[in-house]
């Protein structure tokens, strides 16, 4: 695509700005720019202004229908779609779209999860608009962008609370910048979600019913190759791939989604799409679009895009790297400057995010707990369940000196010689970049990487603002009302003082090392291994008063969160378990049963004629002997999901999917991959790693 053909069609679908200026009374564009910029309540009167010029815009695009775009607690999108279609009494049509339907949806609210706030008899449930991220058009149907809230006003979805947290952290960074003389109309958080993804073959995808059902394989033997040979990583990408990824940079662009970079990742058939920084919100919403796209247009390339956490065993599974940072009137908060030492407003935000993650490091870690996450960390190819913070070789050692009332020491960046006259020299970095570590500095921002590939971002955002927002809270309280003389000596001791009591946090070694979990231990940092682990930190009464609050959430949203989520773990390997007990029943079993068969078949053909085959024979018992151990892991599974199901309490459930289930999945895969590894390749049902990873 041309450049000027890029800079044609980018935001062509979206609702934006410009198209605004263009359609809107100045006075109706000027009033609902004070809505979207500085969060001003929203009149009914512009809301019909603004909805008959977006249904003309719609219209002249070729949209038919309109939709309320929420985020339900499932993690994805969801939408009902109304057409603009209005009949006449005369038989004529009339294509309408008046400010209350913008405004305000009514889907049924008892078919989502919803933790027990709202019953099968009770479905009433509102989408409201969210005017702060632009309305767009997606196959030919308006999407409007909306909140999704219960007949009594709980939050339903991921989006309310991630806009409650942006107005608590808004509101107490202000109090911070006004110490500092600054007054800004807006401080508002930028996110930029990093995605990877798997692309296999569809033909391959629909020979496995548990990549169908449940997003990953359940069964499979190592491949003989793996990603060993790190020749994928950032290698030259396939054209069947790149025909992909240019589809979906087409398609992202014109919805005016930033897509920026796009490389392959460390495993075979993994790859990463970046965006560009965008406010909180919209950001996100962005990223279920990127999802969403991502697996529609892998289908016209004979491709299905996975993005479960850990499709594949033996190679490194998928994450979704949340890069945070916060903004006023477009300034980085988090830029440290040249001298980050004398940078006192940078040093009081530094010193507020250290503590923040220290404080509610089990919040950050329940915020990107799953079943398929849980496969994911701290495996040596993801950070580790212990969350610590990575400030790097030059802050650590000013925050080391600050926290013990030490003259601090900084070191300038320097140019490195390469060697060779032609090759320009390299300005280095003030700080290297650390890959194990799960909230990493990164020079003007910070980069959350445990998140999962497949989750909606809003939930380690929601605790990050929330948490931020409550240290900010405790410096503006501290500070305000002191001298100006003072005030900077009065800032500077608060700063070590919480440099000082959050330092465990503070780690730049290996996070993959068993030293670093003992000496985590040693520090008190939990390690919460698994999503039951996590998951009650949601309603810990701690956590509970602090939500509350900043009125990001009340105790009853915060509990169905939990029963959400919990229910969603034991369901989730409830799937899995079925489908394995399926896979083997329907398609391992007789696949072994005929091989074992054929074997000894052409044992007993050999013996007649008096030829001796032990290489076969030992083959045929070995198949048998594995067949019957299947057999017995099999009924063990199903004996144990069973008595799974049969608990009522969800964290009770939790655990015994974690203690029993799981254990009994892990058996029964090792017993059928051995089998793989011994079996014909034209007996076996489905096709195995070494032919998914690898094609052309």
């Amino acid at each position: 695509m041309a450049h000027s053909k890029v800079q044609d069609i980018y935001g062509s679908l979206v609702f934006n700005d410009s198209v605004m200026q263009e359609r809107l009374p100045k006075p109706t564009y000027k009033e609902l720019s004070r809505v979207m910029n500085l969060g001003e309540p929203l009149d009914l009167d512009i809301a019909n202004e603004v909805a008959h010029a977006m249904k003309e815009w719609a219209l002249e695009k070729g949209a038919t229908h309109y939709t309320h775009f929420f985020q339900p607690l499932t993690g994805i999108t969801s939408e009902k779609h109304d057409s603009f279609l209005t009949p006449k009494s005369d038989g004529s049509v009339l294509m309408a779209f008046s400010g209350k339907e913008l405004v305000q949806g009514e889907p049924d609210a008892s078919s989502f999860p919803s933790g027990g706030l709202r019953a099968t008899f009770e479905a009433r449930g509102y989408t409201v608009w969210d005017p702060t991220s632009p309305a767009f058009i997606k196959d030919d149907v308006l999407c409007i962008p909306t909140a999704f809230i219960s007949y009594t006003g709980e939050a339903l979805d991921k989006k309310t609370p991630l806009l409650r947290s942006e107005v608590a952290l808004e509101r107490q960074a202000k109090r911070v910048l006004a110490l500092f003389g600054r007054t800004p109309d807006r401080v508002r958080t930028t996110i930029g979600p990093e995605q990877e993804y798997f692309l296999i073959r569809e033909e391959d995808y629909e020979a496995r019913p548990d990549l169908m059902l449940c997003g990953r394989t359940l069964f499979g033997c190592p491949p003989a190759k793996g990603q060993e040979l790190e020749e994928h990583y950032f290698g030259a990408i396939r054209p069947t791939v790149s025909k992909f990824m240019k589809e979906l940079d087409d398609e992202l662009w014109r919805l005016g989604v930033p897509a920026k970079t796009k490389h392959n990742e460390a495993a075979p058939c993994q790859h990463e799409l970046a965006v560009v920084f965008e406010l909180g919100s919209l950001a996100v919403d962005h990223n279920l679009l990127v999802m969403e796209k991502m697996k529609l247009l892998a289908s016209r390339h004979g491709l299905v895009c996975l993005q479960h956490e850990k499709p594949f065993e033996y190679v490194n599974g998928s994450g979704k790297h949340n890069n945070w940072s916060l903004s006023a009137d477009g300034k980085n908060l988090l830029e440290p400057g040249t001298h980050p030492e004398d940078n006192l407003q940078f040093l009081v935000i530094l010193a507020c995010l250290v503590a923040a993650v220290d404080e509610h490091a089990d919040l950050l870690r329940a915020s990107v707990a799953s079943a398929g996450n849980d496969h994911r960390l701290g495996d040596h190819e993801a950070p580790p369940a212990i969350i610590s913070i990575f400030l790097g070789d030059n802050l650590s050692p000013m925050v080391a000196a600050l926290a013990e009332g030490e003259e601090v020491h900084m070191d300038e960046r320097e140019l490195m010689d390469l060697g060779v006259p032609s090759l320009p020299d390299v300005l280095r970095d003030n700080t290297d970049r650390n890959r194990t570590s799960p909230f990493a500095f990164t020079g003007n921002k910070f980069e959350y990487r445990m998140c999962g590939s497949q989750q909606n971002v809003s939930d380690p955002n929601v605790v990050l603002n929330v948490a931020v927002a409550e240290q900010f809270d405790r410096f503006a309280s501290a500070l305000e009302g002191v001298e100006e003389d003072k005030f900077v000596k009065r800032a500077m001791r608060w700063v070590a003082k919480s440099f000082k009591e959050h330092s465990r946090v503070i780690f730049d070694g290996n996070g993959y090392s068993q030293e670093w979990q003992d000496e985590a231990k040693r520090r008190g940092l939990p390690n919460l291994k698994t999503t039951p682990d996590a998951l009650p930190a949601l309603i810990d009464p701690d956590n509970i008063e602090l939500f509350e609050r900043y009125g990001v959430m009340n105790a009853d949203e915060l509990n169905a969160r939990y029963v959400a989520q919990a229910e969603q773990y034991s369901k989730l390997l409830n799937i899995e378990s079925n489908t394995m007990i399926y896979m083997v029943r329907h398609m391992y079993m007789p696949a072994l049963i005929d091989y074992s068969g054929d074997i000894a078949a052409s044992v007993a053909s050999k013996h007649d004629i008096g030829i001796e085959a032990p290489c076969e024979l030992n083959l045929a018992k070995q198949i048998t002997n594995g067949t019957s151990a299947i057999c017995a892991a099999v009924r063990e599974l199903e004996e144990k999901n069973a008595s799974a199901q049969a608990i009522e309490d969800c964290s009770e459930q939790n655990n015994f999917y974690r203690d029993e289930v799981l254990p009994a999945m892990a058996v029964l895969r090792e017993k059928v991959d051995a089998m793989e590894q011994l079996c014909g390749h034209d007996w076996w049902p489905v096709p195995g790693y070494n032919k998914m990873l690898f094609y052309a």
